[in-house]
């Protein structure tokens, strides 16, 4: 989006191909989760493995598979596995695709325009473009790292009296 802010690139022919590029990317992911998952069936538990966590993981993409799928797309690392884990949850293709296709087109569109936005608002900040995508992965973690300290010390905050 900033490279297009700049002039270099076209906004709506980046989107174009970006988006089809990331629907299937996260298609080829679940793919593979799926092809592979079959096999962990089959598998004795070990230190690493356990069937009762395959199972949990199951019915948690039962649950909540097509929110996890459009808000991985946010979200750095779980963009990668979290399409190839709803493929080895057994989470059924047509709502994987439902979810990914919405998920692919808010994320490509978001980021691109957000991107385009701030190329105009902003002039030269394309050449700070360390800064800004070390911005954009910590802001797309932050999530994460919420849920993560709420987990850890509790979702409560105590205000010191």
């Amino acid at each position: 989006g900033l490279f297009a802010a700049r002039g270099d690139l076209d906004i709506t022919m980046l989107i174009a191909t970006l988006t089809p590029a990331a629907i299937l990317g996260n298609a080829t992911g679940y793919f593979i989760g799926h092809r592979t998952g079959q096999a962990l069936y089959q598998r004795p538990d070990s230190l690493l493995f356990r069937r009762e966590h395959l199972r949990m993981t199951q019915e948690y993409y039962q649950r909540h598979g097509g929110k996890t799928i459009v808000m991985a797309q946010f979200a750095p690392i779980l963009r990668t596995f979290a399409p190839v884990v709803a493929g080895v949850a057994g989470m059924s293709y047509r709502s994987f695709a439902t979810f990914n296709i919405a998920g692919a087109i808010a994320w490509i569109c978001g980021m691109t325009l957000a991107g385009y936005a701030l190329g105009n608002v902003i002039p030269g900040i394309d050449k700070q473009i360390d800064r800004v995508v070390i911005v954009v992965i910590a802001v797309s973690l932050l999530p994460a790292v919420i849920g993560w300290l709420r987990s850890r010390f509790g979702s409560s905050t105590t205000a010191a009296s």
